[in-house]
């Protein structure tokens, strides 16, 4: 997510490719609608993550961390209507602690990028406990998580200061790996549905990169440039199962979608003008759950797609 500080892009001018494409892509004909409404989250709002089960997750729900308490998760439970729901206090995160992105495994275990405590935290959420899956203080702020099907993980870690960023990889074991450094300001990651390619973006410069995963190591390389756009940031991101990327754009109002080849298929307005992620959830998966900063809320469409992640959790 984009932290509060930061609302300005600088101007780069885009290849005329890149600019003629996202003038031209066409808008989504589906009417978004709020699920959450204003104010029920903070503006730090972020996750968001659907269960096995079908609860909707996302961070910083009433109140956000302080010095005397870690930040919040709120669970929105299965919806037995398409009609707005009602979120409530999940758990409460350790002191010193505060959430940013959120993933399931497939077994069930919900793992929660901590960007002030520097760790991926595992949480039970049957019996609500919280261990450190993973620790670095190389790390600037954890921020976004993917999980591979082999269960590694996958974390951005920008440095809002300066705007470059890290990219890391957690074993299941919860060891550590530097995948690479000085890279722009990383945020938004994902695994390609075919489990052969990584996509991670870059907010400030507004890049997305796609690399090849080793399928023996889980380790990435052969990287390249799968889009750049023209303006606005770009935040979390989801793949769905034909591969298609839904880009959360940052200041746009927009979730923008991304073929595996880079081509823009779609464009989705919002009602809120910052949203900061995406997940995919709904009865088939189709449904997208979209987490707005300025709005402390939560909108939806439907996608053609089901997700990547969400066809993964249902065939456990």
């Amino acid at each position: 997510m984009y932290r509060l500080s930061f609302s300005i892009f600088p101007l780069r001018i885009a290849p005329a490719s890149v600019l003629f494409v996202s003038l031209l892509a066409p808008w989504a004909c589906a009417q978004t609608e709020d699920y959450v409404g204003d104010g029920i989250f903070t503006q730090g709002i972020e996750g968001p993550a659907v269960d096995a089960k079908g609860n909707l997750y996302a961070v910083s729900f009433a109140r956000d961390a302080d010095a005397s308490q870690g930040g919040t998760i709120g669970i929105v439970y299965k919806p037995q209507t398409d009609k707005p729901q009602s979120a409530q206090l999940f758990l409460t995160l350790p002191t010193g602690s505060t959430g940013n992105g959120i993933r399931f495994d497939r077994d069930g275990f919900m793992y929660v990028a901590d960007y002030t405590g520097h760790n991926i935290l595992k949480i039970d959420p049957r019996s609500k406990a919280i261990s450190v899956h993973a620790h670095s203080d190389k790390m600037n702020q954890p921020n976004d998580i993917a999980i591979a099907k082999s269960g590694v993980i996958y974390a951005s870690d920008p440095k809002w200061a300066d705007n470059t960023g890290n990219l890391w990889m957690i074993a299941r074991d919860g060891v550590v790996t530097l995948l690479e450094d000085n890279m722009g300001t990383t945020n938004g990651v994902e695994v390609s549905a075919d489990e052969q390619h990584l996509y991670v973006n870059e907010s400030v410069q507004r890049r997305v990169w796609k690399y090849d995963i080793d399928k023996a190591t889980g380790a990435v390389k052969n990287k390249r440039l799968l889009i750049e756009f023209a303006d606005h940031g770009l935040d979390g991101m989801r793949s769905d199962v034909r591969g298609n990327l839904y880009i959360a754009r940052y200041g746009a109002g927009e979730v923008t979608v991304v073929s595996p080849h880079g081509t823009v298929l779609q464009r989705i307005k919002l009602k809120g003008e910052k949203p900061t992620n995406v997940a995919f959830g709904g009865a088939d998966g189709k449904t997208v759950y979209v987490t707005l900063q300025e709005r402390g809320a939560i909108e939806t469409f439907r996608s053609e797609h089901a997700g990547r992640e969400w066809q993964l959790l249902q065939a456990k």
